[in-house]
């Protein structure tokens, strides 16, 4: 299976209560094998913490680029969550 990146997100540029909402949201949007990449002028862990958490077995988290003043980082998209597994499913209902 090959990636593609369909998005790159400059963290920077989104105000600070809505970040992790609008990561989340355009991740939720991808088929797996998709990407996100984020860039941020920290080291974004705490989010890779969140994806852990609420999106167990979905995503791939890899540095692309570690600082000190520039941060980059690919999500891909490697599962389907429990939803979508479902509606794909021949006996969702």
């Amino acid at each position: 299976m090959t990636t593609v990146t369909v998005n790159t997100i400059d963290v920077q540029a989104i105000a600070p209560r809505e970040r992790h909402a609008q990561i989340f949201a355009q991740f939720d949007a991808l088929k797996p094998g998709e990407a996100i990449q984020l860039l941020n002028n920290h080291d974004p862990r705490p989010l890779f913490y969140q994806f852990e958490e609420r999106r167990p077995g979905q995503s791939a988290w890899t540095y692309l680029q570690s600082g000190p003043e520039l941060w980059r980082v690919q999500i891909d998209r490697t599962a389907a969550g429990p939803a979508e597994a479902a509606a794909g499913s021949c006996c969702s209902g």
